[in-house]
């Protein structure tokens, strides 16, 4: 066959495509044909076929020859096979694409030149139409047929893996070739008509029964997924469409359909594809379809898998629709049970293989629908059913299944029976009773008493409890889902708390209540195989569990008591060869669950019923050991007051210590305060995390600080508060009061009674690990961790600072506060400085939120803090040589205690500064914070500096810098001088405002708020460091206070005035400025009757005057005559300026009223 035309021009000579065109012989007639592919022959019949056509001598090659393979089918053979030899590989399809676009672009050129006149005059002529060639046909004889004349047939259809064919005829048959073979190996009858096609359907592993096979060296039990084919007849002529198995398989499927359809089957793959790259090919569309012609609709076939499997297997097909059968069943509710019960035994007994009977059972058992007689019957039926088959076809692993099923239905039935019986026993005891049996004294178990009651008042939350079943029914469907059967023993399956808990109410809550017989629940429970150890962990589990309703009611403890005794009596509890000279593994499970509890109340009780058992077994022990030793008048003092020396015996007593202490740490943390106000940041809103033994012994030494640091930091609590609450001597002194005035409001007093009371026993408890330096020191890092998550937050800063000013030893202090200049502060610090030195300014909150990640007023108080982290940095470095380090000792109880360093052992560790450095820093936060305080503009800080202050700055301050010395450029004073006279305009500005609240701005407000520096000793400070002369600062200060009006702080700031002659002069202008306003500016009639009696000299200094640069103007006459006596008193008679000063005397007497 020729390649259609790529274009309507007929000349185009069709693209060289690689083909094979066959001319097949001696056959009649074809009427239908298939092209199966290329194939191989196998060595044998390889060399069959040789010697029926070669021979004895015909040669045969090394590997067999790849064929083609063709079948056709039609008359005279009513089947023919053909096989054609491969010569030569076929182009790709992407060669024969662009041969065609090549012969597309040369039409195209062609055409498109004649359009525009480029074609040539022996172009134009017209060419003689030639019709294309066609290539003769290779002959290709018919190797072998199925030969029957009579027989015409009338269509082939491939299955789709190219291992079968089904073919029609004239006679109404339908016949399944071997296409491989040749061979006809099934022939159906009565098909008129007939339309054919074909199913492929894979296996599901996942959905493949687990059967008892031979496992492959290759480790896969389920083996490859296996295909099955199917063959569809649709006979039109009876309306009937037929599915069978091939390819000895029954009919699968029959379906009534109608006789106007048609059957749709393409049978045939995507062009381009061989048998190589077809077996990576999906189909895109349904596999087969039938039409129906009458109604327009469209159906599809599907065949489950399992149909394809062999009489033998059919059985399992069978199971499988009984096990569905099954589910649905017990989906249902039935109203009559037993009608249930009855339908589900006669459907488990139908399945025959004992895996799917596996699974039925346990599907079964699974059933909420099926009371526990219910199940109980149906296992106990399908045990005997087993049990009644001959031993060789017994399956043992089905017989044990329903054997431990049955085991544990029954042990639920009998926990069942005694938990309904419903009988209050008889356990309450009082409080002396409860202390013999937990072996304390009356004082040590009023105080237990005592601790119990504060923890349960500060435990008490409005936590979310949901409805508990008070029958303590388990359903049976999570019993059998918990538990299992290994040979004689019950294990839990997954040994989760919330099995343990659920396993434990179910087993235990009856007996702890009273409400039924510990001794007979032991004795069942042991008797069904449940380990000791594990009803131990059972039965503390749920007691810790039940820790609310556990301290609401004490008496629980004597049932808690005989239960544990009865579990120590059992067999495997306590090995008799134990010695009381070792550790016992039952008693450490029992201290282990006790150590890893958070709810330390239930701990607590149960360590000291678990320490009164364990004395009770040891001296019984020594007993039988010793029996000469102890007569028996002195038995009861044996049991009652003797405790048998012993290795566990000092683990019991130094665990109750330890939950003793993490109880008091646990109530204190569990106190709350009320809140004034109702906006908490979300740091301080977050729940603390409970403690448990084992979580402060992996906590490191810091670990019991660090937890009430949290504590300390979720309620804000001021930094006093922590050395009040340890001045305290004796808590139970009711005289003794916590001087508590100051350090919080009058109304929260009453209720940080009982904190303040809390914290100091923790204190006594603790004394060690909660001493006051250490307390300061974790409470300082708490905060500046939580402060550096949220910047924003500067009081968490502030509150920092304030821990670390409390700090007595100069070693910690000096310690801490290294640490957090290098890891939280420095690098927001260098980003400020950086940022002001761009700005030149006070940067906006836009900035400052860009650059420093934080707003402009939290960074205003963040420079605040540097200063005082930086001055609390070197008072500590110089205290240091004063003082020794301090001893982190810990206390006994708590020496085996391991984990992270604590933060006081790293704070010892740090290296010594470099002073000077950090006095250099410290000018340059001082610098920052004024700049911010004040909003100062037109100043860059770091340009207050030279090249060597500059290139010292951000450095460690442990390292050795070179810093400026000598004196400094004339040119850098000036500016500095100029910045700190800035700075004391500023703060006289800030004193006026604060003295006349009315006057004060928005802008200057705020930062009234909380705790300023005192400005001016800090700016003479500066004045000092900065190499700029202290006097001018002091002189303009004294200026600023008269400018605005505040002659009283002046005239004390006077004092502190070295060069008293300077000041004078100018404190004479400035009294010529207030003159100047009143005479001259105010243009009154008295103002100039009085301006020509002057002097003149003293007229014409009055006029050159500006009374502008006054601040405050309304300065009255007698305040500014105090001012001019004041200059008479500094000037010196021979000064120039004297006698004018002796004339304003005159002139504001003159003003003054009479």
């Amino acid at each position: 066959n020729q390649v259609a035309r790529a274009s309507g021009n007929e000349n185009i000579q069709p693209p060289p495509l690689a083909y094979k065109k066959w001319g097949l012989l001696d056959v009649d007639t074809i009427v239908d044909h298939a092209s199966v592919g290329i194939m191989a022959l196998s060595p044998f019949d390889q060399m069959k076929t040789a010697s029926v056509l070669g021979g004895f001598n015909a040669s045969i090659k090394s590997s067999p020859p790849a064929m083609s393979q063709y079948i056709t089918v039609g008359a005279n053979p009513f089947t023919g096979f053909f096989y054609a030899l491969e010569g030569s590989t076929q182009p790709l399809l992407s060669h024969v694409a662009l041969a065609v676009a090549s012969k597309l672009t040369s039409a195209l050129f062609n055409a498109a030149s004649g359009w525009l006149g480029w074609k040539s005059k022996h172009e134009e002529e017209p060419v003689q139409k030639q019709k294309p060639k066609v290539e003769p046909a290779t002959p290709l004889a018919v190797r072998f047929g199925l030969p029957d004349s009579r027989r015409h047939g009338e269509s082939i259809c491939l299955s789709p893996c190219n291992t079968l064919a089904a073919v029609t005829d004239d006679f109404g048959r339908v016949l399944l070739l071997d296409v491989s073979r040749g061979l006809a190996v099934r022939m159906w009858k009565g098909y008129r008509d007939a339309q054919v096609g074909w199913i492929q359907m894979m296996e599901d592993l996942h959905e493949r029964e687990t059967e008892k096979v031979t496992f492959s060296p290759m480790g896969n039990t389920q083996g490859p997924c296996r295909v099955a084919q199917f063959l569809v007849i649709y006979a039109p002529r009876r309306g009937i469409l037929e599915v069978w198995s091939t390819q000895q398989g029954p009919r699968v499927g029959a379906f009534n359909v109608g006789k106007y359809c048609r059957l749709l089957y393409p049978g045939y793959k995507i062009m381009g594809l061989n048998n190589v790259t077809s077996q990576g090919w999906h189909p895109q569309t349904y596999q087969i379809c039938l039409v129906d012609s009458v109604s327009g609709s469209v159906k599809t076939i599907n065949v489950p898998f399992h149909l394809a499997l062999s009489d033998k297997k059919s059985e399992r097909a069978k199971d499988v629709h009984l096990v569905k059968k099954l589910a649905s069943l017990m989906k249902v509710k039935t109203p009559n049970p037993e009608i249930l019960e009855a339908e589900v035994k006669e459907v488990l007994l139908d399945i025959k293989y004992p895996a799917t009977k596996k699974q039925a059972l346990e599907s079964i058992l699974a059933s909420d629908h099926l009371s526990l007689g219910s199940l109980t019957n149906i296992t106990q039926t399908l045990m005997d059913s087993i049990k009644s088959q001959d031993l060789e076809s017994v399956d043992e692993g089905l017989l044990q299944l329903c054997a431990h099923k049955l085991k544990l239905l029954h042990l639920y039935a009998a926990v069942n029976k005694l938990n309904s019986f419903g009988a209050q026993l008889d356990v309450s005891l009082s409080d002396n009773e409860l202390a013999k049996l937990l072996r304390l004294d009356e004082r040590e178990f009023e105080r237990l008493q005592t601790l119990l009651k504060n923890y349960k008042q500060q435990n008490t939350r409005a936590n979310v409890q949901f409805a508990v079943d008070k029958d303590c029914i388990l359903p049976v469907k999570t019993f059998l889902d918990y538990l299992e059967c290994e040979q004689e023993a019950i294990h839990v399956k997954k040994t989760g708390d919330d099995e343990l808990v659920a396993l434990g109410y179910f087993f235990f809550w009856k007996c702890l209540c009273g409400e039924s017989s510990a001794e007979n629940m032991c004795q069942t429970l042991e008797s069904a195989g449940l380990s000791p150890q594990l009803l131990l962990s059972m039965l503390l589990n749920l007691w810790i569990s039940k820790e609310r309703e556990v301290l609401d009611k004490l008496q629980s403890i004597c049932c808690l008591y005989t239960i544990l005794s009865l579990l120590s009596e059992m067999k495997v509890a306590i090995d008799e060869s134990w010695d009381i000279q070792s550790i016992s593994p039952w008693w450490q499970q029992m201290r282990t669950a006790c150590i890893q509890s958070e709810s330390n109340g239930a701990a607590l009780l149960s360590a000291h019923v678990g320490h009164s058992v364990a004395v009770n077994v040891a001296n019984k022990m020594a007993e039988k050991k010793f029996p000469e030793s102890v007569s028996t008048s002195d038995t009861e003092a044996l049991s009652d007051s003797w405790e048998a020396l012993s290795l566990d015996m000092e683990h019991w007593k130094l665990l109750l210590k330890q939950l003793e202490d993490c109880l008091i740490l646990q109530t204190l943390l569990h106190s709350r305060v009320r809140r004034k106000n109702a906006g908490v940041p979300s740091a301080q809103d977050e729940p603390l995390c409970k403690l448990s033994v084992k979580r402060l012994l992996e906590g490191g030494k810091g670990g019991v600080a660090d937890s009430i640091a949290k504590w300390v930091f979720k309620w804000d609590f001021s930094p006093a508060l922590l050395k009040t609450a340890q001045q305290r001597k004796d808590p139970e002194n009711s005289e003794d009061s916590f001087g508590v005035d100051g350090v919080l409001p009058q109304e929260m007093e009453a209720q940080m009674e009982g904190i303040l009371v809390l914290l100091n026993l923790a204190y006594r408890h603790f004394p060690c690990s909660l001493q006051l330096d250490v307390m300061h020191t974790h409470c300082c890092w708490e905060y500046v961790v939580q402060w550096n998550k949220d910047p924003e937050e500067a009081r968490f800063l502030l509150r920092s600072v304030e821990h670390l000013k409390y700090i007595d030893n100069a070693h910690v202090q000096f310690g801490i506060a290294f640490m957090m200049w290098n890891t939280f502060i420095v690098k927001r610090f260098s980003a400020a400085a950086y940022l002001m030195e761009k700005v030149g300014k006070a940067p906006k909150d836009r900035l400052c939120r860009r650059d420093v990640g934080m707003s402009d007023t939290a960074m205003t108080s963040f420079l605040g803090s540097c200063c005082d982290l930086l001055q609390t940095l070197m008072e500590a470095d110089v205290r240091c040589d004063e003082m020794q380090a301090p001893l982190l000792d810990t206390e006994d109880v708590w020496m085996s205690v391991e984990g992270p360093t604590s933060i006081v052992e790293i704070a010892l560790e740090q290296k010594h500064i470099h002073y000077p450095l950090v006095e250099h820093h410290s000018v340059l936060s001082s610098v920052l914070y004024g700049i911010m305080r004040f909003s100062l503009k037109s100043v860059k800080p770091l340009t207050l500096f030279d090249s060597k202050g500059k290139n010292a700055f951000f450095k460690d301050l442990a390292s050795i810098q070179l810093l400026p010395s000598g004196d400094m450029d004339p040119s850098l004073i000036c500016l500095r001088q100029q910045f700190l006279m800035k700075v004391v305009s500023a703060t006289v500005h800030v004193q006026q405002q604060s003295q006349n609240p009315s006057s004060a701005t928005e802008e200057i407000a705020p930062m009234l708020a909380g705790k300023d520096f005192d400005w001016p000793a800090l700016t003479m400070e500066m004045a000092q460091q900065l190499q700029v002369n202290e006097d001018v600062i002091r002189r303009h200060y004294v200026c600023e206070l008269y400018s605005y009006g505040m002659d009283n702080l002046g005239e004390e700031a006077t004092l502190q005035v070295h060069d008293k002659e300077v000041l004078a002069s100018q404190l004479l202008v400035l009294t010529g400025q207030r003159l100047s306003y009143a005479l001259l500016h105010t243009q009154t009639k008295e103002g100039m009757e009085l301006l020509a009696k002057l002097p003149p000299t003293l007229c014409t200094w009055l006029k050159a005057m500006d009374p502008q640069d006054l601040k405050n103007i309304e300065v009255p006459v007698g305040t500014t005559g105090k001012l001019v006596d004041k200059v008479i008193e500094l000037l010196p008679e021979n000064h120039g300026q004297y006698g004018l000063a002796l004339h304003l005397i005159e002139a504001v007497e003159a003003m003054s009223p009479s």
